[in-house]
This record gives structure tokens, sequence and C-alpha cells, in this order.
């Protein structure tokens, strides 16, 4: 174990947006502030190592630009993780961090790239020493076991196969996009997808150690539900208690 893994926290931590960070809110830091906290907290720099993981955009560069310019010191050091430009060293480069940040975009060609670069087993491996493992749309979806996509076209779909880091399934940008709600509720009653979570936009799931630890938001209206089957056919939604960042 190196010095920098010796000063992360044991705690295994993951965000987990329905969209909203720098990538959806600009203006607005609430969210990206929140994940930087946590790395600090966790590693006890002022100054989080965080990296960028923007696979399911196909690195995309205007999205690095913006990640880069948010994310500039003082307020942390940030840092890319490229794969269509590959370093040599994955492992070096995760576990180097902080935290991780992953982006939204493809969520299918995200899993599929991942797994061809064994980066979801260093992923795996950097949660179990303490980095913090964020990311909004794609970037929360992909730690579950199952979800809902957009990755094969407009019309969204269910996805299983996951990291599977949580269990359950997710449902982001749940208000924000109308074929969202319905189809979640569809398809955790009729047990296509298992129980689990929907999210807004702006607002943001926290585990630690597999457990949800709270809902945090950049937006007063957001908020979070945990979807369950009723019995019935159908599923019920239980509205989790939220915690405005901007209070």
């Amino acid at each position: 174990m190196t010095s920098d893994d010796a000063a992360v926290s044991a705690r295994r931590t993951i965000v987990a947006m329905g969209g909203g960070g720098f990538q959806m809110e600009p203006d607005n830091l609430l969210l990206d502030d929140h994940v930087l906290a946590l790395a600090r907290e966790r590693s006890g720099r002022d100054r989080p190592r965080i990296c960028l993981i923007p696979t399911a955009t196909s690195d995309d560069p205007a999205l690095i630009a913006s990640f880069e310019e948010r994310f500039a010191p003082p307020r942390a050091e940030p840092a890319v993780l490229r794969l269509f430009a590959r370093p040599d060293d994955l492992e070096g480069l995760v576990r180097g961090q902080d935290a991780v940040y992953v982006t939204g975009g493809s969520t299918a060609n995200l899993l599929a790239l991942w797994r061809l670069h064994g980066l979801d087993r260093i992923l795996r491996r950097a949660w179990d020493a303490g980095v913090v493992l964020a990311g909004m749309s794609a970037g929360a979806i992909c730690w579950f076991e199952s979800c809902t996509t957009d990755s094969f076209g407009p019309t969204l779909r269910p996805l299983h196969g996951g990291l599977g880091i949580l269990g359950g399934s997710l449902s982001p940008h749940y208000h924000g996009e109308p074929q969202r709600r319905p189809l979640y509720l569809r398809l955790v009653g009729d047990g296509t997808l298992p129980a689990g979570y929907a999210v807004d936009d702006g607002a943001a799931l926290v585990f630690e150690d597999r457990e949800l630890r709270e809902v945090v938001t950049s937006e007063p209206d957001a908020g979070a539900w945990h979807v369950e089957p009723d019995g019935a056919g159908g599923a019920m939604e239980t509205a989790l208690p939220a915690r405005f960042l901007g209070a």
C-alpha cells in the first residue's frame, strides 16, 4: 500500500446524480462542490485530486475543457482518463485520485469499453480503497445492476449488466424527461427491473458501503424516490428525505 492509499479513508462512497453537475448545471456548483467535500473528507487534502472519465461521450473535448475549468486549482487537482488515448497505467492513474467523476452519455458503450480495458475491475478496487466514485446519468446508473437507458436510440429501454457495486436499479432524469417515470414504474412493477431508485436532475444519492446515507440536491424542488413492486402488478414510490445544499 502506498502512502497515498493509506491517506484515503476506508469508507467506500458513491455519489449517483440523476442529472446535474458541470455537464448540466454550468452555473450551479453545489453538487460538484459536495463531491469535492467528500473527497477532502476522505483524503485529508485541501485540494483533492479528481479524475474525469468521459468514456460515455467518446472523450468529448469540449466537455473535458469544461471539467478542467470547473475543477482547476485552487479548487482541485483535475486529471482526465481518456480511453480513446489510453494511458499505460490505468490502475495507477485511478488509484492516485481522491475521486473519479463519470460523465453522462452512452451507458452501453461505457460498460463495453470499461470491460474491454479492465477499467471495471480497477474502479471496483479503487472504491474498495476509499476513492469516491461519482457521476451523473450514465455516470450514476453504471454503478447499479440495472437501469433504463437511451443508449440504443431515443426510445428508452431496460439495461442489465451494470457493474453491480450497488444492488438494484436506477432511473435518472426522473421528472426531467417524459419517458422516464412511466417506463420505470412499469418495468419495476412487472419485474423486468429490480426495485431501486429514481432521481431527478439536480439530485444525488450518496451511498456509504452500499447503504444510502442521504439525498442531496442543487435545486430546492429536486427529489429522489425508492421504487418497488406494489404486489399488484404495479410499483409504488416512496419519497426520500433530501437536503438542499444551498440552504
